[in-house]
């Protein structure tokens, strides 16, 4: 895979529950992290006492943010609406030439951010609330 353009990793929620998804306008920057938690089940009878773990255990989970400026109301407003109501809604982010990964998300997080002589900013954080699917591009 060659390097890919940061602007080009994309993400998309669907405002209103119906499968269409929106891209979220003004983003500038993005980030996706995947994480697995370990189940230890290491004991007085491990093979030189190194560490064992459980294999298909523990929690997985994804945690999405991103920073920007605002461009597009309807999906700033449907954002805040996520967050204040605290509805789990579907995602998606699609990383360029590797694939989507979708699925139920929460906003956890929304902070807003201005400059005296600048533009309002914001960031979001969500973390995902259901089983998640990749597709491969």
């Amino acid at each position: 895979m060659t390097a890919q353009k940061g602007r080009d990793l994309l993400l998309k929620i669907d405002t209103t529950g119906s499968g269409a998804f929106q891209t979220v306008a003004g983003l500038r920057t993005r980030r996706l992290a995947l994480n697995a938690e370990t189940v230890d089940i290491t004991d007085a009878d491990s093979a030189g006492r190194w560490r064992e773990l459980l294999a298909g255990a523990g929690v997985r989970r994804a945690s999405l943010s991103g920073s920007g400026i605002f461009r597009d109301a309807a999906t700033d407003a449907a954002a805040r609406s996520l967050f204040f109501d605290g509805t789990i809604r579907a995602w998606q982010v699609i990383l360029p030439d590797f694939g989507t990964l979708a699925g139920p998300f929460q906003i956890t997080a929304l902070e807003y951010a201005g400059e005296h002589d600048g533009a309002v900013t914001y960031e979001i954080a969500l973390e995902s609330a259901g089983a998640l699917t990749f597709t491969e591009a």
